[in-house]
């Protein structure tokens, strides 16, 4: 392997003394080749460089947020860094200059500065991917690969799909917003199509909103009416909301729906045991 490096080392100075003029050849040749072997290893280390030690390979963004993918490269000199889409190969930034209509793509850099950072404002589903920032340099092409993943939180209310309570008691309806890596600056409860977080009109009506890790938010309503059964729906920012269905209704009713499912229930009972006993009988033939 040592052999080998010093035949290239060897073909290369051949070549370089093939492009200097024969004017310096008649110089002193061993001070020519040590003089170019230094400017050589100088060139080498002058070559541009990832720092992918102060990088993220991974960002998370929310849905609707601005996502920045750091690239920073050492020795830059007159080359230029570009951020290319790998999905479509398509160059988003080549430079200071942006190649896409998408005006939510732009290059950030300060003169001076190793970084060039691409930013994403409000991230879409489709901007899940991985992008790479490249930079051409004297033995090929560098690149940094970041991956950015969108998440879209989810909300969720506490209880089944539907909630029955009685007339003239309290409405509590919990909602918890879950995969959101910030707290929702909002969360908004809306009776049917109608938003009621503010609803004087109503009376009775309050939220309370606990922000965290699972933000939390719960409406109550007191003194429930008959015209406040319907949908309820819990939303916040960028969030898939989540709904669930109140019936209100007197006490006496409910215990009438009760007896309807039970009565219901025991009847399918009774149907399946005169289906079951007649094959018994033959079976035990």
């Amino acid at each position: 392997m040592k052999n080998t490096m010093e035949e290239w080392r060897v073909a290369l100075f051949v070549l370089l003394a093939a492009l200097v003029p024969r004017s310096l050849q008649d110089k002193d040749s061993k001070e020519w080749w040590y003089t170019n072997s230094n400017d050589l290893q100088k060139l080498s280390n002058n070559e541009p460089s990832l720092d992918t030690n102060n990088t993220s390979s991974n960002v998370t963004v929310q849905l609707g947020g601005t996502a920045f993918l750091h690239c920073r490269v050492k020795n830059l000199g007159e080359r230029t860094i570009s951020w290319v889409r790998r999905r479509d190969w398509h160059i988003l930034t080549s430079g200071m200059f942006t190649y896409t209509n998408d005006e939510r793509f732009q290059v950030l850099h300060a003169e001076g500065s190793d970084d060039w950072t691409l930013q994403i404002k409000y991230v879409q589903k489709r901007d899940n991917g991985t992008y790479e920032c490249q930079v051409a340099t004297g033995g090929g092409v560098v690149s940094q690969f970041v991956t950015l993943h969108i998440v879209v939180p989810e909300a969720f209310i506490l209880g089944s799909g539907e909630h029955h309570v009685d007339l003239g008691s309290i409405i509590s309806l919990v909602c918890i917003i879950d995969k959101s890596p910030q707290p929702p600056q909002y969360v908004f409860w809306y009776h049917n199509e109608r938003m009621i977080n503010y609803d004087t009109a109503r009376g009775g009506v309050s939220v309370d909103t606990e922000p965290g890790a699972k933000t939390q938010s719960r409406l109550t309503i007191r003194g429930a009416q008959d015209t406040d059964s319907g949908n309820y729906t819990c939303s916040a920012s960028n969030t898939e909301p989540a709904s669930i269905f109140v019936f209100v209704s007197e006490g006496d009713k409910m215990a009438a729906i009760s007896r309807r499912k039970s009565s219901s229930g025991s009847g399918i009972d009774v149907m399946l045991w005169f289906v079951v006993l007649p094959l018994l009988v033959i079976a035990s033939r």
